[in-house]
């Protein structure tokens, strides 16, 4: 398994973030997280990258705790948060770069990530310079280079032009191949083109999970399914 879930709760304070999730998803999956704001969604992938941890319960992934062995698990996993932080004033090629050297991982990693993420003709460009797709084009390139094996994207296409996201589905078709992906999203069109399971959670709870067969009965049953 490359996530393993076991009755994970957050509280802050007196708010209850999540309460007792429990999740399993398998190698090779790409998985959307629905849910209104406030879900939980965010909360859960933080738990599940080590970035916080949980008030009660366990975390694995690829075998590994996330309590016990964080920085290892930071290690077989990439990830981008919903606000996709990033030095502006920076080129591409020097940002990733950069970000390379905080992994360990040697420059010729690079052209292999601007290859996958289609940078190519902005890498000399600085990132300021970039419209929002390519910045999170950057993003995810910047989640790649240590060639993770586990991909944790939070809301990856928020804000984008149709153009836009026709151009990240297409990415994140072909980088999930040889990947897990958990993605948080609002649009259920996101999830029926890219998604084997979509798990839907409500007031930090599991309130549904679909699989290949439901979610191909497209947006508007998952519509339904979401105000339910």
């Amino acid at each position: 398994m490359s996530i393993l879930l076991t009755k994970i709760s957050k509280n802050y304070g007196a708010q209850k973030a999540l309460k007792e999730v429990s999740l399993t998803i398998k190698k090779g999956q790409i998985t959307g997280l629905l849910g209104p704001n406030g879900a939980g969604k965010s909360t859960l992938m933080k738990i599940i990258t080590g970035a916080i941890l949980p008030t009660s319960g366990t975390a694995e992934v690829n075998g590994i705790d996330v309590v016990a062995s964080p920085l290892q698990v930071q290690q077989s996993l990439g990830y981008l948060p919903e606000h996709n932080p990033q030095y502006l004033e920076l080129f591409v090629r020097e940002y990733l770069e950069y970000v390379a050297q905080i992994y360990k991982v040697g420059k010729e990693r690079i052209p292999t990530v601007i290859a996958q993420t289609v940078l190519g003709p902005e890498q000399h460009k600085k990132i300021g310079a970039l419209s929002k797709g390519y910045r999170q084009r950057v993003g995810l390139a910047a989640a790649l280079i240590p060639d993770p094996d586990v991909l944790i994207l939070d809301e990856p296409t928020t804000g984008l032009d149709p153009a836009q996201l026709i151009e990240i589905r297409a990415l994140l078709k072909n980088i999930a191949v040889d990947k897990t992906v958990l993605f948080s999203t609002h649009i259920m069109q996101e999830v029926v083109e890219l998604c084997d399971t979509a798990i839907f959670l409500t007031s930090g709870k599991i309130a549904k999970k679909c699989n290949r067969e439901e979610i191909e009965k497209g947006p508007a049953h998952l519509e339904a399914l979401f105000s339910t």
